[in-house]
């Protein structure tokens, strides 16, 4: 498989580490830990290096596997450290709290905003929001109304500010956390980007918010070898 070419451990240990490390938070050296325990002997460095070429490989490939949404959005912002400054992580899920998109921006205006708002309808393109429920942040109207002139939002997608409406993905932003807390913060916008897809993606499968061929651990085991063509 020429995307693991020249690695020297089995594609199935790769992906199990990739898989371990984006869905229980823990730390680089715990995981190294972990898997001498089983016998493999591999650095944290090289963990490192994997979740950064196939988290994202996961991501871009289970999405086919997400499924129908809700129309009804619930958009919102929350903080990551990175290269030890804050920036923006933008994030979307629907009323069911299933995840739409998330894009990682060091601004919080009404051009990140946008840039957020025009990938998630374009990642949603099947199932396109009815409204789309905000913060009080005045850059969510600026970015909608424009998105709306340049007919890649319907006219008739309503908008609203709710806080109460707001807590399901104000709750989602704790979980989403307490995965990315043991990271102690990114070294630099590429890793961020790079592992929190691995998160999110993971979090999307664990929650049963993918089509899985079964729920539960095996299920999950299946997709993501079925994703890279190894048998079950």
């Amino acid at each position: 498989m020429s995307l693991f070419k020249r690695r020297r451990f089995p594609v199935e240990i790769i992906l199990l580490c990739v898989r371990w490390y984006c869905k229980y938070g823990i730390s680089y050296r715990d995981l190294a830990e972990m898997m001498q325990e089983r016998g493999v002997a591999v650095d944290p460095s090289t963990l490192f290096r994997w979740v950064q070429r196939y988290a994202p490989e996961i991501e871009k490939r289970v999405r086919r596997y997400q499924g129908h949404r809700s129309g009804s959005w619930r958009v919102d912002e929350t903080y990551v450290r990175v290269g030890g400054k804050w920036r923006y992580l933008f994030r979307a899920v629907d009323k069911h709290g299933q995840l739409i998109d998330f894009m990682l921006s060091d601004r919080r205006n009404t051009q990140a905003a946008y840039r957020f708002l025009r990938k998630a309808v374009k990642t949603m393109s099947d199932c396109p929001p009815e409204s789309i429920t905000t913060d009080k942040l005045a850059s969510y109207p600026k970015a909608i109304r424009r998105l709306k002139y340049e007919g890649l939002l319907p006219k008739e997608v309503m908008h609203r500010t709710s806080k109460y409406l707001n807590n399901i993905i104000e709750a989602d932003h704790g979980a989403l956390k307490r995965v990315v807390r043991p990271t102690r913060g990114f070294q630099s916008m590429k890793t961020a980007r790079a592992t929190i897809k691995g998160f999110e993606v993971m979090r999307m499968i664990r929650r049963g918010h993918c089509a899985l061929t079964q729920p539960g651990v095996t299920g999950e085991i299946r997709l993501i070898n079925k994703l890279f063509g190894l048998t079950a």
